[in-house]
C-alpha cells in the first residue's frame, strides 16, 4: 500500500512544481496550499493503516534521514573523530563529540549513504570490525571524561565479508556489547531506520532505547527470515507479521522504552517535525538519567538487558 501512497504524493509534488512556475503568484499560492492540504490528508489516512512491511519500506527508504542527518540536526559544536587506531577508518560508523543543550556528549552512529556512491563508501551501513572498534574507543573515551553517549542505529547488520571475519568481526561486536554494559555514563540508543542483528545491538545496549515509529529492529531481515523458514525470500511481507519487528510491537514486549511518533515522509525536507519530536524525547530521557550515579547507571543497564526473556 505504501508504494501507492508514495506515487500519489510524487504526483502532487509535481503539480506543486508546476504551480510555482505560474505568473499569477496569488493563484499559485492558493493552488499550492490546496495540494499541500490534500497531501497531508492522504498521509494522515495512510498512517492509520500501515502494515508491518510498509514500515520496513519506510525504514529502508533512500530519502530517509541518515545518522549524520540526525546528528547535525540535534547537536551543536560537532567534532567528528576518525579511525580505530588499529587498522583504518570505517566510514559506516560515524562518531565524535558535540554539545547538546549545553551538555558535552559523545555521539556514535551507523551511517548509510544517500546515493549509490555514498552507499559504496559507507558499505550500505554495514560496519566492519574496525568500525565497532572505533565505537569502542569513543565509548571508553566518553566514560573517562564522564560524557553521556547517544547512539543512532540504521543498519541491515554487520558486514559478513571474509575480510571482516578474518579481522575478528564477532569479537568486535561482542566487545562493543560488553563495553556498553560496563559504562558508567548515561547511554541513549536511537533506532532511526533499520536495526538489524548483532550489528545493531553492538550500539544499542542503552539505559534507554528509543525507536522512531517507522523504524524496525530484529534479529535478521524479513527476507532472511522467510528464506530460512519457508526457503522463499519472496514471502518477506508475510514474515514481518511473525517477526514483531515494528516499534509498537517492541514497546509492548518491553524491548524498547519509547516510540517517537512520525509523520510519513518520502523526503528529508518533510522530516522536520520528526526531528523535533525526537529531540524532545532525548532531552527528557537524558535529563532523567543525569540524576543517577555512574554505578547506578551501569547496574540499571546491565539488569535491563539481563532481564530480557526471563
Amino acid at each position: 500500500m505504501i508504494k501507492n501512497i508514495e506515487k500519489q504524493i510524487n504526483k502532487l509534488n509535481s503539480q506543486i512544481d508546476e504551480f510555482k512556475k505560474m505568473e499569477d503568484s496569488d493563484l499559485a499560492d492558493n493552488l499550492i496550499l490546496e495540494v499541500e492540504n490534500k497531501k497531508k490528508e492522504i498521509l494522515e489516512d495512510a498512517a492509520k493503516d500501515l502494515a508491518a512491511y510498509d514500515r520496513v519500506y519506510l525504514a529502508r527508504h533512500i530519502a530517509r534521514p541518515k545518522a549524520k542527518d540526525f546528528i547535525y540536526n540535534l547537536f551543536n559544536n560537532i567534532i567528528e573523530f576518525k579511525g580505530d587506531r588499529l587498522f583504518k577508518d570505517d566510514k559506516s560508523i560515524i562518531g565524535g563529540i558535540a554539545s547538546y543543550y549545553g551538555v558535552p556528549v559523545t555521539f556514535i552512529g551507523t551511517n548509510k549513504g544517500k546515493d549509490t556512491k555514498e552507499n559504496i563508501e559507507t558499505n550500505f551501513g554495514m560496519a566492519s570490525p574496525e568500525g565497532y572498534r572505533k565505537a569502542i574507543r569513543l565509548m571508553e573515551q566518553a566514560n573517562k571524561f564522564h560524557r553521556p553517549i547517544i547512539t543512532f542505529i540504521d543498519t541491515p547488520g554487520a558486514y559478513p565479508g571474509i575480510g571482516a571475519e578474518e579481522r575478528g568481526q564477532g569479537e568486535a561486536i561482542a566487545r562493543a556489547i560488553m563495553t556498553m554494559t560496563s559504562l558508567k555514563v548515561p547511554v541513549i540508543s536511537v533506532i532511526t531506520g533499520e536495526g538489524g542483528s548483532g550489528g545493531a545491538l553492538a550500539l544499542a545496549v542503552g539505559n534507554k532505547v528509543i525507536m522512531m515509529e517507522n523504524a524496525i529492529y530484529s534479529i535478521l531481515s524479513p527476507e532472511g527470515f522467510s528464506s530460512i523458514l519457508w526457503k522463499d525470500s519472496s514471502k518477506a511481507a508475510e514474515a514481518t507479521e511473525y517477526m514483531k519487528l515494528t516499534s509498537n510491537d517492541l514497546l509492548e514486549m518491553g524491548i524498547i522504552d519509547r516510540v517517537v511518533k512520525e509523520d510519513i515522509s518520502f523526503s528529508q525536507e518533510d522530516y522536520g517535525e520528526n526531528f523535533k519530536r525526537l529531540d524532545k524525547v532525548i532531552k527528557e530521557e537524558l535529563t532523567g538519567l543525569l540524576k543517577y550515579t555512574g554505578l547506578e547507571l551501569q547496574t540499571k543497564r546491565e539488569n535491563k538487558f539481563r532481564g530480557f526473556g526471563v
